[in-house]
C-alpha cells in the first residue's frame, strides 16, 4: 500500500473514532473544525491554482455548514439559534462567491467567523470540569 493510502486510512479511522466517542457538544466542535479545515484548504488551493480541489473543499465545507444549520433547535434556541442560522446562510453565500470568483478573501472571512463560533462553543463546554472561584486576597 502506498504511504498516502496508509495516511488516508489512518485519518479516516481516527476521525471515525472521534465521532463515535463524541458527545453532542464535541460533535459540533468537530464539525466546526472540519468546516474551517476545508475552508483553509480551499484558500490554499486558490493560491496554487488547483481549481478542482478548491471546488471540492468548498463543497465539503458547505455540506458541513448545512449540517450545522440542521442541528439548530429554533424553538429552544431562540435568538441565538436565529442568529446562527443567519450566519450559516451568510457563510453559504460567501462560499458560493469564493467558488465562483476564486475569492480567497471571502474564504478568510468565513474562516474567521467560524473561528469565533468555535471559540464561543468551546467556552460553553458542558463537560468541562467546574472551576472553583479563586479565593479573595486579604
Amino acid at each position: 500500500m502506498h504511504a498516502n493510502a496508509y495516511a488516508n486510512q489512518y485519518r479516516h479511522t481516527s476521525t471515525t473514532s472521534a465521532v463515535l466517542d463524541a458527545s453532542p457538544h464535541q460533535l459540533v466542535l468537530l464539525m466546526l473544525s472540519g468546516a474551517r479545515e476545508r475552508v483553509r484548504l480551499a484558500g490554499a488551493c486558490i493560491d496554487r491554482g488547483d481549481i478542482v480541489r478548491k471546488a471540492k473543499a468548498i463543497s465539503e465545507a458547505s455540506a458541513i455548514i448545512a449540517g450545522l444549520s440542521g442541528t439548530l433547535d429554533m424553538k429552544a434556541g431562540g435568538d441565538i439559534a436565529a442568529g446562527l442560522q443567519s450566519l450559516y446562510d451568510y457563510f453559504q453565500r460567501k462560499l458560493v462567491e469564493a467558488n465562483a470568483g476564486n475569492n480567497a478573501a471571502a474564504l478568510a472571512e468565513v474562516d474567521d467567523l467560524l473561528g469565533d463560533i468555535e471559540g464561543a462553543w468551546k467556552a460553553i463546554d458542558p463537560d468541562a470540569p467546574a472551576t472553583a472561584p479563586e479565593p479573595m486576597a486579604q
